[in-house]
């Protein structure tokens, strides 16, 4: 590999793409890999900088455990295993990890030794994010305890000769204190990274790397309009220019003006920009379709048949191209993972695609990555931090059945919402907000007349990587200006709800 490259070895935690999302925060490249997925000859040619274990739901001694060939730890490559990492690495270097008397869950103060490299220049009394039933017992011949709670002798270990450490806490995650710096400091510190992980550099290989696979040729893009598929069709005209086709298809489940600032922003690129007017067809399609799950099939498979059609109309194409990122593969479930839902980009393809193959660029790259690759390939700002908007568009923001009048209103009133957050300078701040128009109408009051209109729910949310999120803290003042703008400018709208549920529990988007 010409980049340093740290190894992530996964063993099934929750909390997995997160250890990858904040090794790239520090500036690192890091690749996921199922833990059965590579012998150690081959982790060996790999030569990474450093390999992270992390965590799982199982019992290091339990049988059938996911389990590493001890020779692994010979190799003389750094190695930091998190929760079931730390106890794994343990166990197969002749430890004892043994059930806890007392559990541990949730923020936990932790004492660390400051002289360990992993906690260099760091508070010797911080919170951890403790997530375990099982605990260190006893120690691995040449380690030693560098961190300990009331309940867990052993909450960091390490034996710097050999360059192993483990955590017992979750440093990835945000309730850990300093968790990034300790991570960071398991990067430069023992595995010597020189930080070369940037988006210029990212956009440079992705660049020659689809040059490479395109060749000669020709690539139809599923252009939504969206930062995500923007930020790809930016990403393939640097490479391939004149040989990308762009369709954009208006469904009629745009936002408001969205279809003319697409056309506009792409048309000094020098690519093929194909605008098809589908809004009658998308809607015929829906009609009577209230299952939110049924919606996102029908406007995926839509889509496909869209660009195969005008596909025959251009000529032989030989790739499909789209815009999926990380959290979208994640959330559709990979293997023994569960369906949250499918995304328009990775779950609504039928079986037959009139394509050579599907390529997705951005497909390991998290959202505010992907801005910052907007940003290195010199789109337009006004694109680069456009609000994200979901492949299916409206469709899965009108709750219940679709129909031009419902979606016209929550244009309008989506539109009101996302004017304000901007004007009162928090459009950076909130990285997600919009408008839902719900299916529940309720009694209201307008002059002296009694009405019976829709709900309109407001979602706005905080998050550095999409797979959670905390709902944002719009001041009081911003919301009556938004409530009342709405209901006096938008007609059949006469009640506005605030959606302060987190994720998890919740969902971003409604449906």
């Amino acid at each position: 590999m010409e980049k340093q490259t740290v190894l992530i070895l996964d063993f099934g935690g929750q909390y997995n793409q997160l250890i990858a999302r904040r090794v790239r925060e520090c500036s690192v490249y890091c690749e996921v890999h199922p833990y059965n997925k590579l012998c150690v000859s081959e982790i060996r040619e790999m030569a990474p900088a450093g390999i992270i274990f992390t965590g799982g739901p199982n019992s290091v001694y339990a049988d059938g455990a996911p389990r590493v060939d001890k020779e692994l730890f010979e190799l003389g490559i750094p190695v930091l295993g998190i929760c079931y990492g730390a106890q794994l690495m343990t166990y197969v270097l002749g430890g004892k990890v043994s059930s806890a008397e007392a559990r541990e869950y949730g923020k936990t103060e932790t004492v660390f030794e400051t002289e360990s490299l992993l906690f260099r220049h760091l508070p010797r009394e911080a919170t951890t994010w403790m997530s375990h039933t099982d605990l260190i017992e006893q120690l691995a011949e040449g380690f030693r305890i560098c961190a300990h709670t009331t309940n867990c002798p052993a909450a960091a270990i390490e034996n710097p000769e050999k360059k192993l450490y483990g955590m017992q806490y979750h440093p990835e995650v945000l309730h850990t204190d300093n968790g990034t710096d300790m991570l960071k400091n398991f990067l430069y510190e023992v595995c010597g990274c020189k930080g070369d992980w940037t988006m210029g550099n990212y956009a440079q290989e992705a660049v020659e790397q689809l040059r490479g696979k395109i060749g000669e040729g020709k690539v139809l893009l599923a252009l939504s309009g969206g930062v995500d598929s923007s930020v790809c069709a930016a990403l393939l005209a640097k490479a391939v220019g004149s040989q990308l086709t762009c369709i954009f298809v208006d469904t009629g489940l745009m936002r408001k003006n969205e279809g003319n600032e697409v056309e506009a922003a792409f048309s000094q690129w020098g690519i093929q920009f194909v605008r098809v007017n589908a809004e009658e067809r998308f809607l015929g399609k829906l009609a009577g379709v209230t299952d939110p799950e049924r919606k996102r099939k029908i406007i995926g498979e839509e889509f496909i048949r869209v660009f195969e059609e005008e596909s025959k109309k251009i000529g032989a194409v030989d790739y499909l191209a789209q815009g999926t990122i990380y959290p979208d593969v994640i959330e559709s479930g990979i293997g023994d993972a569960a369906v949250i839902k499918s995304h328009h980009n990775v779950g609504g393809l039928p079986d037959y695609v009139d394509f050579k193959e599907i390529i997705e660029p951005l497909r390991l790259l998290f959202k505010d990555e992907v801005r910052q690759l907007g940003l290195a390939l010199g789109l337009a700002d006004y694109l680069v931090w456009r609000q994200p908007f979901p492949g299916p568009g409206l469709g899965i923001r009108v709750i219940g059945e679709i129909t031009k009048e419902k979606l016209d209103l929550l244009r309008e009133a989506d539109f009101i919402f996302r004017s304000e957050i901007a004007s009162a300078g928090l459009d950076r701040q909130i990285h997600q907000y919009f408008a839902v128009l719900t299916d529940m109408r309720s009694v209201g009051v307008m002059g002296d007349e009694r009405t019976y209109d829709y709900t309109l729910a407001l979602r706005g949310v905080t998050t550095t990587d999409f797979m959670t999120a905390d709902f944002a803290r719009i001041p009081y003042e911003l919301l009556e200006k938004i409530s009342s703008r709405i209901v006096n400018e938008v007609q059949h709208i006469n009640r506005i709800v605030y959606d302060i549920t987190t994720k998890p529990p919740a969902t971003i988007e409604w449906e």
